[in-house]
């Protein structure tokens, strides 16, 4: 952790399986479970959710990485328990809730990947915005192989980065994507240098906190629902979000900056 960061205090700060610091807009939530790969046992899940639905004031975007050497490594199995129907469902709505106050949630989120990235790990980084990749990472969704079925969104979340073909192909042969791969199906934008990841998504969350927030949460809830609409529905959504979005002060004044030569234009970042 960078030496800027400061440990949270109060609620956050007395979550044991993550690490939660912040440094000036930008928090980050580090998964605290390295001797289990970061499995997500359901503690994990609803202090997950509590992060994002207590967000500390101020926070304009996050960052979600994996301490040791791995990311996620999915689903905790030592804690699977024969459920009826029922159960079943309430368990996986749950994970759907927690993944959803990601997605869906006040600021964006970067996923930090390393090593493996596999079951509900990618469920977790597919909630995720922008998602950046170190060269050890890997892709897997091993559900076919265990007997079961994704329950944390994967389903409605991973087909929309890379294709139902893809997803099928995963789960029922077992393959798994490497880095370079994912960035070429899509289940990352940014592939870095081994134990660069944290850096680089530190980094562009920072860049992205500079944004006006309601540009932001546009891009968030807006685009991804326009996505699903019908074209004649997603243009009038569009218009009404477009409307919303350059209605508000900081839009005018970013605008007028621009229009008076004091900001910047449009370059090429590396």
């Amino acid at each position: 952790m960078s030496a800027s960061f400061t440990l949270a205090t109060g609620l956050l700060g007395s979550l044991d399986l993550l690490q939660v610091s912040t440094n000036g807009p930008v928090l980050h939530i580090r998964l605290n479970r390295p001797a289990k790969r970061n499995a997500l046992s359901d503690p994990l899940i609803q202090q997950l959710h509590t992060v994002f639905v207590n967000l500390p004031a101020g926070t304009l975007a996050a960052v979600i990485s994996g301490d040791g050497a791995h990311f996620c490594a999915g689903l905790d199995l030592s804690e699977l328990v024969e459920r009826d129907i029922h159960s079943g469902v309430l368990h996986s709505r749950m994970w759907h809730a927690a993944f959803d106050a990601v997605q869906f949630g006040k600021v964006p989120v970067v996923a930090a990947l390393h090593g493996a990235v596999v079951g509900g790990g990618l469920e977790l980084a597919s909630a995720c915005h922008i998602r950046v990749a170190d060269r050890t990472a890997y892709y897997g969704l091993p559900e076919g192989q265990r007997g079961i079925f994704v329950g944390g969104g994967g389903s409605a979340r991973i087909p929309r980065l890379i294709g139902v073909a893809r997803m099928t192909d995963l789960m029922m042969t077992g393959r798994v994507f490497d880095a370079d791969e994912g960035l070429a199906v899509g289940l990352s934008q940014y592939v870095v240098e081994e134990g660069q990841a944290v850096a680089k998504a530190l980094a562009l969350a920072e860049r992205i906190a500079q944004n006006a927030p309601m540009s932001n949460f546009a891009v968030m809830h807006a685009l991804p629902r326009i996505a699903d609409q019908s074209q004649s529905e997603g243009l009038f959504t569009e218009s009404l979000m477009a409307a919303v979005a350059e209605s508000t002060p900081e839009a005018q004044d970013r605008l007028r900056a621009f229009l008076e030569g004091r900001a910047g234009k449009v370059v090429k970042q590396s």
